[in-house]
């Protein structure tokens, strides 16, 4: 199985973890076994594979020797450390006093994801907001912030945008309730800019929008927003991120976890219109606002 063929430091950290993981399942080992071949405390290997703590070249040999690894495989695993050991530091550092470690790990996969599926009950993806419609939202969900930190958030969120318009862009699929379109929020004249942006990014080829629509009913009131990640052809790189109430991320990855939330995204895009309906819906709100 081929390794992805480029990714940010952490995302290198993830998938090298997750295939040591494997190999030592496949050699039916246990973390402690692997920890008295390396001379090293059982912990030490299950953050290594939990990507929690950097693997050294001394262990990634003692781990290639005891998994019987070589050839083109260890080959594959030793660009993942070279890449997981990088420091080239990515654009969001620029932020660091602004975003939280959570939202900074967001981002990171954000970067790297070749697909992307969104589910918004109340508020516009923020790929897919405006300028004036994000410093709205920030504005008043991180009211312990000055000007300046929200105005470096709203800069934030404009330059993740970037990912839907890359030379290899992004596929972007994302659901929302029609609450999310009738909020009025920013005011009528930022909601009609915001709503005018829907349908724009809607034609892109890339990018997939459908709104479930009221009366839909308890089919778009079975959960909060969350994000799921496709990186690259192999699934063991997905990865999800739910919001919570106090605006955190918070990261999950267990195959569990995934398994569930992709069947939710599914039921709720089976709930949503078709895309073309939805954008009809889009410009008939708009149409709506005085």
């Amino acid at each position: 199985m081929a390794v992805v063929s480029s990714g940010s430091p952490l995302t290198a950290r993830r998938k090298l973890g997750s295939e040591l993981r494997i190999l030592r399942d496949r050699a039916g080992l246990t973390t402690e076994e692997v920890g008295a071949h390396l001379n090293c405390h059982n912990s030490k290997v299950s953050r290594i594979e939990l990507a929690k703590r950097m693997c050294t070249r001394k262990d990634f040999a003692g781990l290639m020797e005891l998994y019987e690894v070589d050839g083109e495989k260890r080959a594959e695993l030793e660009e993942l450390m070279t890449r997981a050991m990088q420091r080239i530091p990515p654009w969001w550092d620029a932020y660091a006093d602004v975003i939280s470690a959570n939202y900074a790990e967001f981002l990171a996969y954000e970067a790297e994801a070749t697909c992307c599926c969104e589910y918004q009950p109340l508020l516009i993806p923020g790929p897919l907001q405006t300028a004036e419609y994000a410093h709205a939202v920030t504005g008043v969900s991180f009211t312990a912030l000055g000007p300046d930190q929200v105005e470096s958030l709203v800069e934030v969120r404009m330059r993740r945008q970037e990912r839907l318009r890359d030379d290899v862009p992004m596929l972007f699929e994302a659901v929302v309730t029609e609450a999310a379109l009738r909020l009025r929020v920013g005011g009528t004249q930022v909601m009609r800019g915001q709503l005018r942006r829907l349908r724009e990014a809607a034609s892109l080829d890339n990018v997939k929008f459908r709104v479930i629509p009221f009366d839909a009913g308890e089919k778009a009131a079975s959960t909060g927003a969350f994000t799921l990640f496709g990186i690259g052809k192999d699934t063991s790189t997905d990865v999800a991120f739910t919001e919570s109430a106090d605006n955190t991320t918070n990261f999950r990855d267990d195959p569990l976890a995934l398994r569930r939330m992709n069947r939710l995204f599914r039921n709720l895009s089976a709930a949503a219109q078709s895309e073309e309906d939805s954008v009809e819906l889009v410009g008939r709100i708009e149409k709506e606002l005085v």
